[in-house]
C-alpha cells in the first residue's frame, strides 16, 4: 500500500515532495524516523544539524508532527507495520533511519532487521537486547553487578519483579513475593508470552544516558533520567499502613520522565560500567558491537551499589528531557546538544570523513 499524502510543515504535499525528492537520487542525506518515543528529539536533532528530515507516521498522529517547522516531510501509512510500503521511496530520498523504541515494538524484529533503508547503528545488537537470557550473558561478560535471576517460579523467597521481552515501557511487568503471587499473576499474561523472572532490588532507579562514537572511540554521558511510572510511584505516596485493605495490582507502566544529576563521586563507576559494556558488546557481537545511543538501567542501593537491570540498545524516551541540552552534556559542548542531536553529528561526521559505511547497517 502506498504512503497517503500529507501536508508537509513547509506548505507542500508529500505526493509533491516526493515528485521533488526523485531528483535528488543520490544526493544529500536526508534522516527519517517513525513517528513515535523520540522523534521530535531525533528530527529537531537533525535539522540542527542541517539535514532535511521525514516523519513517517500513522493517520492519528499526522496532524501532531505536521505542526513542527523542523520536520520537513510526513508520510502517513496505514499502520507501523506498513513501513516496508515507503521504503523506496526513503532510499530515493537518500534517508538514513534512526531508530528508537518503538522500531522493534511496532515492526516486529524481523521486520526491522530486514529494513532496507539506510539504518544509523547494528541491527545485529538487537538479538543482545530483547533476547534477556542472552542481555544477561553479554552484561555479566562486562562485569557489571546485575540481579540474581530466577529460572523456577518456586525459588521465588522475597520481591522479585517478573518482566516481558521487547521494549514494551514497563507494561505487562509484575511484583510478587511468592510463587502463588506469580501464579496469580502470569494468568494474566498472553499464553506463551516470553518472561524474565528477577530479583527486585530495593534502591534508586537511574537510568544513564550515554553515547559511543566508532568513528573516534569516544564515550559519552549525556544524560540521566528518572521514570515516572503508574500506578507504583502514586502508591509509594500512601504509608504503608494506609495501604491495607486496597485491592490494587501495582503497575509498571511508564508515563513520563523525570531529570537528575548523579552524585559525582558515582560518576567514574557510571563511564567505567559503560566502557565495559561497549567492549564487551564487541565480543559478543563483533567487530562493531554496540554504538550510537544506550541507556544502562540501573538501581542505586543505600551502599552507594550499582545493579544494573537492563540494558535498552538504542536511544531511550528519558533523553527527550534533554532537547536543548543536559548538565552533562553542556560540560561536553558549547551548543545544545541532545542525543538526537548527537547522533545527526555522528551521521554528519561520518559523510564528511567518508565513512559511512562504519555506522549504518
Amino acid at each position: 500500500m502506498k504512503a497517503k499524502a500529507s501536508k508537509k510543515a513547509g506548505g507542500k504535499t508529500t505526493a509533491e515532495g516526493m515528485a521533488m525528492a526523485k531528483t535528488k537520487a543520490g544526493g544529500k542525506l536526508c534522516v527519517a524516523t517513525l513517528g513515535s518515543h523520540s522523534a521530535l528529539q531525533i528530527l529537531k536533532g537533525a535539522k540542527d544539524e542541517g539535514f532535511e528530515t521525514v516523519c513517517v507516521t500513522t493517520p492519528n498522529r499526522t496532524k501532531l508532527y505536521s505542526a513542527y517547522k523542523f520536520i520537513d516531510e510526513v508520510m502517513e501509512i496505514p499502520s507501523f507495520k506498513e513501513f516496508d510500503s515507503v521504503e523506496d521511496e526513503l532510499a530515493r530520498r537518500n534517508a538514513v533511519v534512526v531508530p528508537h523504541g518503538s522500531f522493534v515494538e511496532y515492526l516486529g524484529m524481523e521486520a526491522n532487521k530486514k529494513m532496507r533503508t539506510k539504518y544509523f547503528g547494528n541491527k545485529h545488537i538487537l538479538d543482545w537486547e530483547t533476547d534477556r537470557e542472552k542481555q544477561r550473558k553479554w552484561l555479566s561478560m562486562a562485569g557489571l553487578r546485575l540481579p540474581k535471576q530466577i529460572h523456577d517460579a518456586a525459588d521465588i523467597q522475597g520481591p522479585t519483579i517478573v518482566k516481558l521481552y521487547g521494549a514494551k515501557g514497563g507494561k505487562g511487568y509484575f511484583f510478587v513475593k511468592n510463587k502463588r503471587e506469580f501464579d496469580e499473576n502470569i494468568k494474566k499474561l498472553p499464553a506463551g508470552e516470553k518472561i524474565s523472572i528477577q530479583e527486585y532490588i530495593i534502591g534508586v532507579p537511574l537510568y544513564i544516558h550515554y553515547f559511543y562514537s566508532p568513528l573516534d572511540k569516544k564515550l559519552e554521558i549525556m544524560s540521566m533520567d528518572i521514570r515516572y511510572e503508574s500506578n507504583v510511584d502514586s502508591l509509594g505516596r500512601i504509608p504503608s499502613k494506609h495501604q491495607w485493605g486496597f485491592d490494587v495490582e501495582p503497575s509498571y507502566v511508564v508515563v513520563g520522565n523525570k531529570p537528575v544529576v548523579l552524585r559525582e563521586s558515582m560518576l567514574a563507576e557510571a563511564f567505567s560500567m559503560a566502557e565495559r559494556t561497549i567492549k564487551a558488546s564487541q565480543k559478543v557481537c563483533p567487530p562493531r558491537g554496540l554504538f550510537g545511543p544506550f541507556c544502562l538501567e540501573t538501581v542505586i542501593t543505600p551502599k552507594m551499589e550499582f545493579y544494573v537491570i537492563e540494558i535498552s540498545a538504542r536511544i531511550v524516551a528519558g533523553t527527550n528531557l534533554f532537547i536543548n541540552g543536559s548538565p552533562y552534556a553542556d560540560l561536553l559542548y558549547n551548543e545544545p546538544m541532545s542525543t538526537g542531536r548527537r547522533v545527526a553529528r555522528e551521521i554528519r561526521n561520518a559523510e564528511k570523513q567518508g565513512r559511512l559505511d562504519e555506522i549504518l547497517d
